[in-house]
């Protein structure tokens, strides 16, 4: 399961969580509104933008969230 680094209010962040939930796809949310999650997104990301995905076993770390669902999409096409 990877985490979704995301801002509530953010309508691409919605789209994403939208995707992930139609498709029941399991993520672990995270709310960079809260401090500790918007620190560890600038640890592991580097930049404070969201959507961000991150699955610590294989290293993926991803921005921007058409290229996120399109990942998604070819992997659930696997």
């Amino acid at each position: 399961m990877f985490d979704l680094y995301i801002l509530e209010t953010c309508p691409y962040c919605k789209k994403v969580m939208r995707y992930l939930d139609e498709n029941k796809i399991e993520y672990n949310k995270l709310d960079v509104s809260d401090v500790e999650n918007y620190d560890n997104l600038l640890k592991i990301g580097g930049k404070a933008q969201v959507p961000f995905i991150y699955d610590s076993k294989s290293n993926l770390k991803m921005y921007e969230s058409d290229e996120i669902i399109k990942f998604l999409k070819d992997e659930n096409d696997m």
